[in-house]
């Protein structure tokens, strides 16, 4: 009757990031959890952030729009208990705790800003399962929308991952893209000259990090958890549209990776909506996401590198349930 009691209870896991804002309900099972509901959508809650310090009027009423429907399913779904985090947009800007309190008197949902360390927990958690099996320490790295976060891990004798070290980078696809002033380029040679320049401001956030990484003597493992990876591993399958099924948990060739992000980079803004698991929504945005993936490639050389489409949401939800003393 416990286990029967334990499995009707219902969690949830809110990740308000700086260009998604994702959602996933759930219940515990045997074997982990079984969602019941998601939801999904972009909200570029970081636009303008770079230049202005604050959160757009506009970028507030899409996350509050966004997160209504958020709060709409945790009320239909009775969710038993529920997380709620927001990340770099609401940690940088100088109006993020006000947007929080407004967030909270509109919606119900009380969303804690969590550090970067806490948010590279919670990525490692969700996505540790699918790292590749190998030997000697691994990275696993979530490319965001306003920062990037590098984990340095081992695997012990029972599959979990012990996080050695980590560093967050103040780039994700959103931040680096603004540094460039946003431009949406249709002069092929401004675009090879844009993804150099920030190839270079990504190569020179992490050198510190990169002089303490060790110096493996096999090739390193990788685990990539972010939309840019699984993009780009889309884009190396040749699908018509995204299939998750299809992508998490998929091993690729850096080489191939690394293929993909120089062709995307050559191309106009035009070209790469036209592409298909791009579309208009993420053809400003893949560029830099490349960027910060080939900067990560350089300090960490791996011949190949896993794909998850998973992270922090499900990182909280295993969180939820092992708290609870639920099945996980």
């Amino acid at each position: 009757m416990k286990r029967d009691a334990e499995q009707r209870r219902t969690y949830a896991a809110l990740d308000l990031g700086t260009n998604n804002c994702r959602l996933l309900i759930a219940r515990p099972s045997a074997d982990g959890f079984v969602i019941i509901d998601a939801f999904s959508r972009i909200v570029r809650l970081g636009e303008g952030l770079a230049s202005s310090g604050r959160i757009s009027d506009a970028a507030i009423a899409r996350g509050v729009a966004a997160l209504s429907i958020c709060a709409d399913k945790l009320r239909r779904r009775h969710v038993t208990l529920v997380r709620s985090v927001a990340t770099e947009a609401c940690r940088r800007a100088t109006n993020g705790r006000a947007f929080v309190d407004k967030v909270r008197a509109e919606t119900g949902i009380l969303l804690d800003v969590i550090d970067p360390g806490e948010e590279a927990r919670l990525a490692v958690l969700g996505c540790q399962a699918l790292l590749p099996a190998g030997d000697g320490p691994a990275l696993i790295f979530d490319i965001g929308g306003g920062s990037t976060e590098l984990v340095l891990v081992e695997t012990d004798d029972d599959g979990t991952c012990r996080i050695l070290d980590w560093f967050s980078a103040p780039w994700g696809v959103v931040s680096l893209t603004e540094a460039e002033g946003g431009r949406r380029s249709d002069d092929t040679a401004q675009s090879i000259a844009a993804y150099a320049r920030m190839k270079n401001r990504v190569a020179g956030a992490f050198a510190d990090f990169a002089a303490t990484l060790p110096r493996p003597l096999v090739p390193p493992r990788l685990l990539g958890t972010s939309g840019t990876v699984t993009t780009l591993a889309s884009l190396h399958l040749g699908l018509p549209a995204y299939d998750r099924r299809a992508v998490d948990g998929l091993v690729v060739p850096a080489d191939a990776m690394r293929g993909i992000s120089l062709r995307l980079s050559g191309m106009t803004v035009r070209e790469r909506a036209t592409v298909p698991c791009i579309g208009n929504e993420r053809a400003d945005l893949v560029v830099a996401g490349c960027a910060i993936l080939e900067a990560i490639l350089d300090i960490w050389p791996a011949d190949k590198l896993g794909v998850a489409d998973r992270g922090i949401r499900e990182g909280i939800l295993r969180s939820l349930m092992a708290r609870d003393g639920s099945v996980v």
